[in-house]
């Protein structure tokens, strides 16, 4: 089973990829973004340290903890996003290297993908065989943000600040994707990427 990390910046498709990649190989796919809502549900790893870290008010009327009101809490307060942070990335890293022991002993998969945007920082590079970056065009990227999500030049330019820049991104990955384009181009190069594993012949 081979493990590949998929990162890339805000707006570069990684979706569009992991769709594609989803529907025509026998694979499982993890998304580090999905994992931490799990683990911070009622009755799991991370809940209580949290709601013992910022207070019942982040939570919602159901008892599970409102993101939304977690989200503006943490970030007009540094301190406190890097203290979740650090609840939450190792409890993520924990549930997906299960995950991979489990898909390993099952044997019924040959890929295992994980996706996110913080990867890189996030150190799995040391967990994955092969990271890839989807690089997008930024022009491309803000299009598909307003677009798609509605985002105002003033919060694409704030998120993408906030991430890699394409160098670092670039310096970091074993494969690059070029996403600015077609899909056929981009579902070519996945499928050009895949073949060279004789492990899928």
């Amino acid at each position: 089973m081979k493990l590949i990390g998929i990162t890339g910046g805000v707006g570069s498709g990684k979706s569009q990829v992991l769709s594609f990649i989803r529907e025509h190989y026998l694979c499982e796919i993890y998304l580090a973004d999905e994992v931490a809502h799990i683990v911070q549900r009622k009755g799991q790893v991370c809940y209580e340290e949290i709601v013992s870290l910022l207070g019942e008010e982040i939570l919602g009327p159901d008892g599970e903890i409102d993101r939304r009101a977690m989200a503006a809490k943490i970030f007009a307060e540094e301190a406190l996003l890097e203290q979740v942070n650090a609840i939450v990335h190792p409890r993520v890293e924990e549930f997906i290297r299960k995950k991979i022991s489990e898909a390993g002993d099952a044997g019924e998969v040959e890929l295992f993908f994980i996706e996110a945007a913080l990867l890189i920082e996030a150190g799995y590079g040391h967990i994955v065989d092969e990271m890839w970056y989807i690089y997008t065009r930024e022009d491309v990227r803000r299009r598909r943000l307003k677009e798609s999500r509605g985002y105002s030049e003033e919060k694409i330019s704030q998120i993408m600040a906030s991430q890699l820049s394409e160098e670092e991104f670039r310096a970091n990955c074993d494969f690059v994707i070029d996403n600015s384009g077609k899909l056929e181009d981009t579902h070519l190069a996945i499928k050009q990427r895949l073949e060279e594993y004789t492990w899928l012949c």
